[in-house]
Order: C-alpha cells, then structure tokens, then sequence
C-alpha cells in the first residue's frame, strides 16, 4: 500500500492529534481517566502509553487524565473514551472533537519530590501541591506517595501549620463576624458515639452559635452527615446554611457542598485505601475545616481504647499536644476531652439506627441509651467551658437543665425545619439476631469487628442497616440470647452480614463464670 493510501485510510482529524471523544460510562471516582484503543493512531503518533498523563482539551475547557490502553473491542481506534471525572470537567457537547498532548509536569512536582527525600515544606509548597490536587493535575499515584511520606512521624509540628493553613487558602472560608463560634468533633473510631445532633441544639439552646457541618462516613457505617440525612436536608449551600444559623443558632449539615478545605476530602480519599492515620494530617484536616467554617473555639473529643481509632493514652496526648500547637497558631481556641473508647456508645450502629437514639435522647425516654445521653452531656458542656467565664463543671450542668428542660428538643426540630424539614428516621426490613453459643460475661467488644458487620449488612449506603447491641462489658450472657441484631434492606445482605458476623463471635468475646 502506498504512503499516500495509508494517508488516505487516516481520519482528517489526525494530523492535530483530535478524535470525537464519548463518554466511557466508568466511575474512576475524581482521577480523570482518557481510554484510547492500543492501534489509535494519535496514541502511537504522540508516542502514549498506558498512564501517561495527557492533556484533553475540549472547546475552551481542558483536564489532565491518566491514559489507560483498551485491548478489547468496545472502543474503535479512531475516537476516545473518557471516565466520569473527565466527563464532569470537560462537558462536552454532542459530537465533541478533543485534542490531545503531552501534560506539562505539574507546578508542585518538585516540592512532592522533595518531601518524599525527606524535606521540610513551608505553606507556599503545601499550597501548590494541593491546588494541583484540586485541579486533577497531579495523579492519585503521585498523591499517595504525598500522603506516605507525611505520614507517621514524617511530619513536624510547623509542617502542621504549614498545611493546615494552605488547606483553608484553597477552599472557601465563612466569617460570622464578631462573637464566639463554637464547634465539636470527634476523631472517630467508636461506633455509634453520636453525640453531635444532641450537643448542637443544647449549645444553640443557650444561645450560642454553632455552625456545624460534618462529613459522610468514609471508613465507618456512619457520619454525622447520614445520620442527620435520616432526619432533614444536610447538602445545604452556604447561602441556605447561614439562614439557618442566623435563624436558629445552628446547624447540622454536610460539608460536601460547601467547598471548605476540599484538598482535605481528596486527601481522605486517598488515604482511606492506604489505611493510613497520620497524626499531621489529621490535625491539619480537622483544623482546617474549622477555620473555614469560621470557628473561633474548638472541642476535640478523642476517643482512646484497644479497638478504637487511638489506641492508647500516650498517642492521645500525642495528638493533644499537636492541637494545641496547631490550633492556637491559626487563631482557634482548642479544647481536648479524652474519653473512653474500650465499646459503643448508645445501642445503634449505622444512620437510622443512630438517629433513632439520638431521637430518645432529646426526647427523653426512659428507654434512651444512658450511655449516649451521659457522653453527650459530657460533650456539650466541655464545649461550653471554652468560653470565657464559664467555670469547670457549670457547663455540665448548664447543657443537663436544657435537655432535660425539652428546650433542646424544641432547637433540634427547629433547626431540621430551617434546614427542609423534619423526618422520623426508617427501620430495617430484614432484622435477625446473633446468637450466643455459651454462658459467660462480655469480656470486650471489638468496636471494630462489630462496625464491620454493620458496613456488610449496607451501612451506610442503606440508611436503615446496621447493628444494634445493647449488651456491654460485664454483662452476664446466657446460651441462646441474642448478642446483637443485624438489620439489612435486602435478604442477601443480612445473609452475608450474618455469616461474617457468626464466623466472628469475637466481635463480643464471652468469658466463663467460674463454677
């Protein structure tokens, strides 16, 4: 064949390295992804392969986008696919033609370079690599490698700052003026520990304002963020969420709409498959988000417990001290409250099975979990001794008298209406117990064992899933009781839970009586 056949056979729009561009269908969650055929002839002329970083550009819109290579016939070698991340960033039009290059390496390439030889980086650096995090210019292989080396000890108290403040200069930041703002989080890891829908309207009772926005569950079967969802709106702007505040004093809404230190989202995503929990980052997460949203004083409760996130009382002072540190050098007012985290708190695990205690709580029920009321009272009135002239244990008591009062019952179904409107939480279909096999006492719980059952039986994509124990340490079990009870949507996944659950009886470790 001649060159000047073969010429002819190529589509016209080869000699620009162009090619109609469609939509792959394939959630690569935020990696822009471009696939082209292995004979596509703009791949071989621009010399692509397989996660090369390319630049698409599609009308007066560009991405970079990691290259995978299709060795099967869905796509034809004369046009290209794009993942919905790319599709998202470039929207193109029907019948769209894309043009392809080589991607420039990203501004932050050579800080990323330097922290992993071990580095120190300031504030500017932070910020670049974070920008182009945001911008998909710098690929989740090149963000993981960011994430390892920050992580453990890799990381020193003025790289905290350093972070911490590049992550609220490239996100949005709220100012509600003049005044205290107070806020609560908690470093997680204790299943069921829901004490934020309670201490919010006890502290907005009181006339104090508290913006709260929280994020979805990530590791665990649920986040503030769903629980709430169970109940009211939560993907809330913040036009809509400062009416809120303004009306009611506070509010309990994602923060996912809201752009507030977004870089830290990509950086969770990225560290969740890693199972990494480096303290540095932590910190600058949690921090972060609380400059952004204009806080002014911050309680930090963290959990400690052999099966909880933090493990022991030194790693918790550890972190303390980083608060402190980090805090007092972006301007917040840092309380730490260390509170026990050897089991649950309340009796459900998973969004409708954790807004339902919450619910009994506030409403004051008899049958409310104590556990839970007591843990939020704690809460609620540690966050109320951050502010000035309140002495140690009048908080407490404060926050007590207005739950017990019905007034932050009444705050609470006030602020679900300023934010859409209030809903009862849905129950499971499916529910089935587990079965003790012998006598005996609970020895422990696996607070971790007994959130992964949850997360098998649909937690919390399935808002009604989950677990609901109520035994705890000491207690006396018989042959035959139910330990817990799964709850599932589906027959199938109340099946799989139960076998996971029912091969992992250590989730609730038995030790005999003596005789």
């Amino acid at each position: 064949m001649s060159s000047a056949q073969r010429s002819a056979e190529r589509p016209l729009y080869r000699d620009n390295a162009r090619l109609p561009v469609r939509r792959a269908g394939i959630d690569t969650y935020r990696q822009p992804v471009l696939y082209l055929h292995r004979d596509c002839l703009v791949s071989c002329a621009e010399g692509f392969a397989a996660l090369t970083r390319v630049k698409v550009e599609c009308g007066d819109r560009d991405v970079v986008a990691l290259l995978n290579i299709v060795t099967g016939d869905w796509l034809s070698k004369d046009e290209a696919a794009l993942s919905d991340a790319a599709w998202r960033v470039l929207a193109p039009k029907a019948g769209a033609i894309a043009s392809f290059s080589h991607a420039e390496p990203p501004e932050s390439a050579s800080a990323l370079r330097a922290k992993v030889f071990g580095k120190r980086l300031g504030e500017a650096e932070f910020e670049s690599i974070l920008r182009d995090a945001l911008a998909s210019r710098l690929s989740d292989i090149e963000l993981a490698a960011f994430v390892t080396t920050c992580a453990g000890d890799r990381m020193d108290l003025d790289e905290s700052v350093a972070l911490t403040r590049a992550m609220v200069s490239v996100g949005e930041r709220i100012d509600w003026g003049t005044g205290p703002v107070l806020d609560k989080h908690c470093v997680g890891g204790l299943p069921g520990n829901r004490t934020t829908p309670i201490v919010v309207p006890i502290v907005a009772a009181l006339g104090h304002r508290i913006p709260k926005t929280s994020s979805r569950a990530i590791t665990s079967p649920a986040g503030t963020a769903d629980v709430m969802a169970t109940m009211t709106e939560v993907d809330l702007e913040i036009d809509v969420l400062r009416t809120v505040v303004d009306r009611e004093g506070g509010c309990m809404a994602s923060g996912g709409n809201m752009h507030l230190s977004p870089a830290d989202d990509i950086l969770i995503q990225i560290e969740r498959p890693l199972d990494l929990d480096s303290d540095g980052q932590m910190v600058a997460s949690i921090l972060s988000k609380k400059v952004a949203a204009g806080c002014t004083h911050v309680l930090i409760d963290i959990p400690v417990g052999s099966t909880a996130k933090v493990r022991t009382m030194a790693a918790a002072e550890a972190i303390a001290r980083r608060l402190a540190f980090v805090g007092e050098a972006v301007g917040l007012r840092v309380g730490v409250l260390m509170s026990d985290g050897k089991q649950p708190v309340g009796r459900g695990i998973g969004p409708a099975l954790e807004a339902h205690d919450v619910l009994e709580v506030l409403r004051n029920s008899p049958q409310a979990p104590g556990d839970l009321r007591e843990r939020a009272l704690d809460v609620a009135g540690a966050v109320l001794e951050l502010l000035p002239g309140i002495p140690r244990g009048s908080g407490r008591i404060q926050a007590a008298g207005v739950l017990a009062s019905g007034a932050a019952l009444r705050k609470f179904m006030a602020i679900c209406a300023a934010q859409g409107g209030f809903r009862e939480p849905g129950t499971a279909h499916f529910v089935e117990p587990v079965i003790a096999r012998a006598d005996g006492r609970v020895g422990c719980i696996n607070n971790r064992q007994l959130a992964r059952i949850a997360k098998l039986a649909g937690a919390p994509l399935n808002a009604t899933a989950g677990v609901v124990c109520s035994l705890r340490e000491g207690d006396l079990v018989q042959r035959g009781m139910p330990l817990f009870h799964v709850h599932a949507g589906s027959r199938g996944e109340l099946d799989y839970a139960l076998d996971y659950a029912n091969t992992h009886l250590d989730a609730l470790s038995l030790r005999s009586e003596p005789s």
